[in-house]
């Protein structure tokens, strides 16, 4: 078993919820199927990182397809995908990407056959009760997102948001998701990457829609929690935690971080289609709100080890 000191922070649940008194991160391996202590862990905390879920190999051949996808996009001028903007951008090599891509698995055998990985649906107990499946056809798909810090790039941070809401712009009371990250590039929290607050999926509407202001936030918050990523872990969060991609401090190459998002999610069945409109919640991130003051319970401050399970 290997531990290190991480950065301080707290759980900071919401309007409603139990209030707990520290984060322990862990990271486990998965063996094909959940083990009681990971469930628990993710009912508790709202996330879950599984290490080593596939070899540097395979991630080195994602990488692959997923460029050969941005030529073909690319080369054909395609905006949007089943009604879902895609967000171009150029690398550090001046070479045009897109930067936030929606249903990638559309465009590749490869992608498509690993969303039938059985690992894939062992995950779906995190759902609970809830009849749940791979969304390879609904909401915006298997999407990729690449962040990287040039000086044309349109992506490099994403603000602090839930994933739930999305489910009321597409008409539908909100139900239970988990939205799956692979990741594609080693990322330390040094480098940015994923911040959340632990708990935070059990807090109640108020705390869901008013707890931050959705996308236009990108301050860190004292209680958020960044935990260390190397390719090829698999991250997985419920749809109602709050989180958020902080910006790299480098530039270039070295700032680039590739997640590939699987969503597990239940309800009906609604697949996209290319006549399908593009959904609110795409619009939202463009919008500027005003300064609002919030205010906050003052609560004492934490530290966090990282452990990594065998």
């Amino acid at each position: 078993m290997h531990s290190r000191r991480l950065a301080s922070g707290i759980v900071l649940p919401g309007t409603n919820a139990i209030l707990m008194s520290s984060y322990k991160h862990e990271a486990f391996a998965f063996a094909n199927r959940l083990t009681d202590e990971q469930i628990r862990f993710f009912n508790k905390h709202g996330f879950l990182h599984l290490k080593n879920f596939i070899p540097r190999e395979t991630v080195n051949h994602f990488i692959g397809e997923i460029d050969q996808i941005h030529e073909e996009l690319i080369s054909n001028n395609v905006k949007k995908i089943n009604g879902i903007p895609l967000k171009y951008g150029y690398a550090s090599n001046n070479r045009q990407i897109i930067q936030r891509l929606a249903f990638a698995s559309h465009y590749s055998k490869t992608l498509s056959s690993f969303l039938k990985d059985e690992r894939l649906n062992a995950l779906l107990p995190l759902l609970g009760n809830y009849e749940g499946r791979i969304g390879e056809d609904e909401k915006d798909g298997l999407v990729v997102n690449h962040y990287e810090n040039t000086s044309q790039s349109t992506f490099k941070q994403l603000g602090w948001h839930t994933d739930s809401p999305r489910d009321l712009f597409l008409g539908s009371r909100i139900l239970p998701m988990l939205n799956v990250g692979l990741h594609l590039d080693d990322c330390p929290v040094s480098n940015g990457g994923l911040r959340f607050l632990p708990g935070t999926h059990k807090q109640n509407l108020f705390g869901l829609f008013f707890r931050k202001k959705y996308f236009v936030d990108n301050n860190p918050d004292k209680h958020e929690v960044g935990v260390d990523i190397e390719a090829g872990d698999l991250t997985i969060h419920n749809g109602s935690l709050w989180h958020r991609v902080e910006q790299s401090p480098h530039s270039g190459e070295k700032s680039r971080r590739r997640v590939m998002y699987i969503p597990l999610i239940t309800g009906a069945y609604k697949p996209k289609h290319a006549s399908s409109k593009t959904p609110f919640y795409h619009k939202l991130a463009q919008i500027k709100l005003p300064s609002l003051k919030w205010r906050s319970a003052s609560l004492p401050d934490y530290s966090y080890t990282q452990t990594v399970k065998s």
